[in-house]
């Protein structure tokens, strides 16, 4: 096997060869680095748009449940005031009895 010798020129076409290696490496790091940061800004900006669904259906849900209790409270003091009137029905019905009862 016969020995190859280094020279001076042959060492710098390794020389750049190598450095040009390099900057092929650096360049795709550097479009690998873009397109990701790219990607991560379009995912960024569709899922501040869904969030924004999400937090406005919340919202109407929270309407949606304001109107609830509202209805609720409604009902409470209607449920309320029947019951008023029955024991006042029943305290008059009494004392009409009772009134008849001393006759």
């Amino acid at each position: 096997m016969p020995r190859e010798t280094w020279t001076d020129e042959r060492l710098d076409d390794l020389n750049k060869k190598v450095d040009d290696g390099f900057a092929r490496v650096d360049q795709s790091i550097a479009e690998v680095k873009a397109e990701t940061g790219e990607r991560f800004d379009r995912l960024e900006a569709r899922m501040d748009k869904q969030f924004g669904e999400v937090n406005q259906r919340f919202g109407e849900m929270n309407q949606r449940f304001d109107e609830m209790n509202q209805r609720f409270d409604r009902m409470q003091h209607t449920l309320f005031a029947g019951a008023v009137a029955v024991v006042v029905a029943l305290i008059g019905s009494t004392a009409t009895l009772a009134g008849i009862a001393l006759l």
